[in-house]
């Protein structure tokens, strides 16, 4: 244990120092502000940081990450991020970031219980409840498994299509998209699932706020 935490700190200073070898003004400039134009609400699997995924530097991406990438309205550390990100840094692209093999998405689609993130998982129980007879047809559980990782993105984009963050924005300027992707951990490639919304269009009418 002590070995894994003191390669942590021996890390941080090879970094440094290689970072100024290439670059002696990199952390002053970091340091004078962030202007992203993306946030990125992602799984906490430590296989997908996304930053190396999109090969960007510190900087370019505001990040939000938890367990399955949800976005749920009650969540008011989600809700703080995405308010920040949208009317203060006011970034112009929200990517939701599913992952084939996600733990949190296999978990939810058996019975064992867990602990207390069994009530987090409910959410995507709740998914495959509105697409039960699409996934209930796959015989493949590997196959049914990847595509409740597509469809738990799917709804947690709607999810964000359906804030009050998003929807004002969107009454004030046209630059803000929101998108589902899909990490494939064996490739590493990204797969946009071609989810992307910039207005209230395709939202039923109970969700969309009037002025």
């Amino acid at each position: 244990m002590k070995d894994s935490y003191q390669k942590l700190l021996k890390g941080n200073r090879d970094f440094v120092r290689e970072t100024i070898a290439r670059e002696p003004d990199y952390f002053k400039k970091l340091a004078e502000g962030q202007n992203p134009e993306v946030l990125w609400i992602g799984c906490s699997d430590s296989r997908v940081p996304a930053n190396q995924i999109t090969h960007t530097r510190p900087g370019d991406v505001f990040v939000h990450r938890n367990v399955a990438n949800l976005c749920i309205h009650s969540d008011m550390n989600m809700l703080s991020v995405l308010d920040y990100a949208v009317n203060v840094l006011k970034i112009k692209h929200i990517i939701v970031a599913g992952h084939y093999g996600c733990g949190g998405i296999l978990a939810a689609m058996g019975s064992k219980q867990f602990g207390i993130i069994d009530n987090w998982l409910r959410h995507i129980k709740d998914v495959y409840r509105l697409y039960a007879n699409e996934l209930d047809a796959i015989t493949d559980e590997n196959a049914r498994a990847n595509r409740l990782v597509e469809l738990n993105v799917k709804e947690q984009v709607f999810n964000l299509c359906k804030t009050t963050i998003v929807q004002n924005a969107w009454k004030d300027r046209a630059d803000l998209e929101v998108h589902g992707w899909v990490i494939d951990i064996s490739t590493g490639h990204v797969i946009d699932l071609g989810f992307t919304y910039r207005n209230t269009d395709n939202l039923d009418s109970v969700f969309t706020f009037k002025v």
